[in-house]
């Protein structure tokens, strides 16, 4: 690749993973519920909750899933 796009594959494979990281379903679920926060807003619904509901069960979901049985 020449040297000027070496640097932005770095920082897109970079950013994948940081944000999408070990388990996807978390990243999913942060960017579904970013869509739906946004659709209620644009529909005049007060969503400030939403994303830390999500954020709370999908922590749940993944401890339960990462701790031995």
């Amino acid at each position: 690749m020449p040297p000027p796009f070496s640097w932005i594959v770095a920082i897109a494979r970079f950013l994948y993973e940081f944000i999408v990281g070990d388990d996807w379903t978390v990243a999913a679920a942060i960017a579904i519920g970013l869509i739906l926060s946004a659709v209620l807003n644009v529909n005049h619904i007060a969503a400030w909750w939403l994303i830390p509901v999500i954020v709370v069960v999908m922590l749940g979901i993944s401890l339960r899933r990462a701790s031995p049985r």
